[in-house]
């Protein structure tokens, strides 16, 4: 969630929400990767345990969802090649309405938008992959045999939500970014359509696995990580729609709250947990309020009982399947769900998402790490106490196993914080600013790049850290919000001493799936309306790039 768009209203909210007894933690124990537990209480499903993960992602109980109906079916693989963005891209056909005439959370205006043509796209010319070096001089010439080290998909910034939950905050969506999005019902069937797309591209030219950005899910919620897992899985069926069983449009598979049967991926993939996957909104730390099973919106949520799904508040129909899990219980799920996804056994036990993987046959390996604070603020958080006891040592390991380094987290550089915004989390003072973060990293020559999101658009930026060795940082844009892209990275051996980063963007493909192409054309015009950032960054040199960096030796 853009701390922009919240912060009119964090205040106000954390003085209207009363903390759960019990709910707070010692500020001062140390490195925030340990000692995260659950008050007294906390329930994950109704049971009080949490979801076998064998049966991720199916329907649900009978309360919610009717078990006789047959299952659906899932769609069809995609035919023909998958179009990137250096082929051709979708722009927008309507002006950015500056003056912000309509405001989506009102269904008038969204039918208004839809009509006035907000979500029209025009198709353009592809923008080339542009060849950059980390000190602006012209790349080398290729050596005699460059050699592909991986491919892989970067997915960023799903924020999968239960938009139904009582704890959603739609009432403050104010400036730019996520308190509400009017796509945010469609966005199972988006990251259906954004799974049907990768494998498409996998048969195009085969992936070596999917690297999640984080902020898969949107509130911390067992039953959105439940749906996310099942879609990613390709479970029997899943059904997005929690409490009352909704059906907007009668009849099956034709609205976004209705079940339908995902595909999954055809390739591995690896988790990187974000703010929104452990923070209540990705703000607010999820052991210092009431958990989203009760029956009592404060911030406002959306009723799809009414026509136009309107924002609502007051009371709601409760959902045990909603309750908040804490972070060691997300590590658990997910290390126990298929292969693991990365997580390994010493990240269950230390509770947080911290792991390495390597590519075999090749010098990469790869570094997860979580950068949110767990007591609450939007901003990414980096310790020195994390750096002594985690990043350092798994760094200087790297650097003795010869291992050419790709850091991927959630936040960037510079969406660091110190664990306090707005009056909203916890102050630490051993925490890392971007500079030093950076200048951190630029000590060890064997980092190439610092893979991110959290901002919602494509960014690339030459790192120079003063007396450092210099790399590359980038961020990929939201699934979600307006351009709804993911990017496919490639690492190449050039053979002439040098190493290529491409990367370049690509589309969901919605076909036979109009419920995810709505979902599409719903974030086109949160952005032309004028509630949504540009996530298409500030030129063509941020979006299809081969980044040029010195084979580390």
């Amino acid at each position: 969630m853009s701390a922009r768009r919240l912060a009119p209203v964090l205040v106000l909210f954390a003085a209207c929400s009363p903390p759960t007894a019990g709910g707070t933690d010692d500020a001062s124990s140390g490195s925030e990767a340990t000692g995260t537990t659950a008050p007294t209480g906390t329930t994950t499903t109704s049971s009080g345990e949490l979801p076998d993960p064998t049966t991720t992602g199916t329907t649900g109980d009978d309360s919610t969802t009717s078990t006789s109906e047959p299952l659906p079916e899932p769609l069809a693989p995609l035919e023909g090649p998958v179009p990137l963005t250096d082929e051709v891209v979708r722009v927008p056909t309507h002006p950015v309405d500056e003056d912000k005439l309509l405001d989506l959370r009102l269904p008038a205006d969204v039918a208004t938008a839809l009509a006035e043509g907000y979500g029209d796209v025009m198709l353009a010319a592809g923008e080339p992959v542009l060849p950059r070096t980390l000190d602006d001089a012209e790349p080398p010439t290729p050596g005699a045999a460059p050699k592909l080290l991986v491919r892989f998909v970067h997915l960023a910034d799903t924020q999968l939500a239960d938009d139904e939950s009582p704890a959603r905050l739609a009432s403050f969506d104010e400036v730019s970014g996520g308190a509400f999005r009017p796509q945010e019902g469609h966005v199972c069937r988006m990251l259906n359509a954004g799974v049907r797309t990768i494998n498409a591209l996998h048969v195009d030219d085969p992936l070596d696995f999917v690297l999640l950005g984080g902020d898969n899910t949107d509130n911390a919620q067992t039953n959105e990580l439940e749906w996310f897992l099942g879609i990613l899985n390709g479970a029997p069926a899943v059904e997005c729609d929690s409490a009352i069983d909704d059906d907007p449009l009668p009849g099956p598979d034709n609205d976004p709250k209705d079940r339908f049967a995902p595909v999954g991926l055809d390739v591995p993939w690896r988790w990187v947990a974000g703010n929104h996957d452990v923070l209540r909104q990705g703000t607010f730390g999820i052991l210092d309020f009431s958990e989203p099973i009760g029956d009592a919106s404060v911030g406002g949520t959306r009723d799809y009982g009414q026509p136009g799904a309107p924002i609502v508040k007051g009371m709601v129909p409760a959902d045990p399947a909603r309750a908040f899990l804490t972070e060691p219980e997300q590590v658990a799920w997910v290390a126990g769900d298929g292969d693991g996804h990365g997580l390994d056994a010493a990240a269950v036990e230390l509770g947080r998402a911290f792991y390495t993987f390597d590519v075999a046959g090749t010098p990469l390996r790869f570094f997860v790490l979580n950068t949110s604070s767990l007591k609450g603020s939007s901003q990414g958080l980096i310790r020195a106490v994390d750096l002594e006891a985690i990043i350092g040592p798994t760094l200087d390991q790297a650097v003795a196993d010869d291992k050419w380094v790709i850091v991927t987290s959630h936040h960037r550089s510079g969406s660091l914080g110190d664990g306090q915004e707005f009056g909203i989390g916890t102050k630490y003072d051993d925490a890392l600013t971007a500079v030093q973060w950076q200048e951190f990293l630029g000590s060890y020559d064997n980092v190439i790049l610092h893979l991110a999101a959290h901002t919602h658009r494509l960014m690339v930026e030459a790192m120079q850290p003063a007396g450092g060795h210099a790399y590359w940082e980038m961020v990929t844009p939201s699934l979600n919000d307006f351009p709804s892209q993911m990017r496919v990275l490639e690492v190449w051996d050039q053979d002439n001493g040098a190493l290529t980063i491409q990367a370049r963007a690509f589309d969901m493909i919605t076909d036979d799936d109009p419920v995810a192409e709505m979902g599409r054309t719903l974030a086109i015009a949160d952005f032309t309306s004028g509630w949504e950032n540009d996530g298409r960054g500030t030129g063509p040199d941020q979006r299809n790039v081969a980044l040029w960096i010195a084979a580390p030796e």
